[in-house]
């Protein structure tokens, strides 16, 4: 599936990228929102991304976003379930 919008060049040029950067990052940024609200897995996102997972996570470190970003309570179950282990 394709889709396509319009973007007036004084957009591109303020962000200093040409269409295809601007794609990419496009890309990029939208599985990255997705991913946030847990709407696609990671592999999903990097698929959307078009990338593979490993590239996708270096971006995300290059971007300083956590990759997996759990609450006080989801570490403590973690934890919990490690501690368990044998």
């Amino acid at each position: 599936m394709n889709i396509s919008f319009s973007v007036n060049d004084d957009i591109l040029l303020s962000l200093k990228e040409n269409a295809d950067e601007f794609a990419q990052d496009m890309r990029f940024l939208s599985a990255l929102m997705w991913y946030r609200k847990s709407k696609l897995s990671l592999g999903k996102a990097a698929e959307l991304a078009g990338c593979s997972k490993l590239d996708f996570i270096e971006r995300m470190k290059l971007e300083k976003e956590a990759i997996f970003d759990y609450g006080e309570q989801e570490m403590s179950e973690i934890f919990a379930d490690i501690a368990k282990l044998p």
